[in-house]
């Protein structure tokens, strides 16, 4: 089974229990959510730093070639993470814009029906930008 599908009963969990919090408890309970999201983000942020680190230190005497020193400074995870920055952040940027000119466009073709071939284009332009996300992307991943 795969992890993600793990993960979906424990956040229908943490979903339904934040629930109950604030239909409880009411500000009280936002304070206390808020505290617990703090928690768990420096409990990631802690995550994501012993990921980064590149491992314990080399033995003194143990001599390493010059062509594999320069493979080895662990800058490939940080490649790797900015690469899966990129295509979310240009992911979410290309669904608020799709939401925004293809609501725009349905508008206009409801009173212009004839207009369909140009709305379609400034729709497909703003879906173009997750592409240009997945093009840096693999940029990134080629030079880790």
């Amino acid at each position: 089974m795969n992890i993600w599908l793990g993960t979906i009963p424990a956040l229908l969990l943490a979903a339904t229990g934040a629930i109950v919090l604030l239909k409880r408890r009411g500000k009280s309970g936002v304070t206390l959510l808020v505290g617990i999201n703090a928690a768990v983000m420096v409990g990631a942020l802690a995550l994501v730093a012993a990921a980064l680190n590149p491992g314990p230190a080399v033995a003194a005497n143990l001599v390493v070639p010059a062509a594999t020193a320069a493979t080895t400074t662990g800058s490939g995870g940080a490649a790797l993470i900015a690469a899966a920055i990129a295509v979310a952040g240009s992911s979410i940027g290309a669904a608020f814009a799709v939401a925004y000119t293809g609501s725009a466009a349905l508008a206009a073709m409801s009173e212009r029906p004839e207009i369909f071939g140009r709305a379609m284009v400034v729709v497909g332009l703003a879906e173009g930008i997750a592409i240009y996300g997945l093009i840096i992307a693999i940029i990134l991943i080629g030079k880790a």
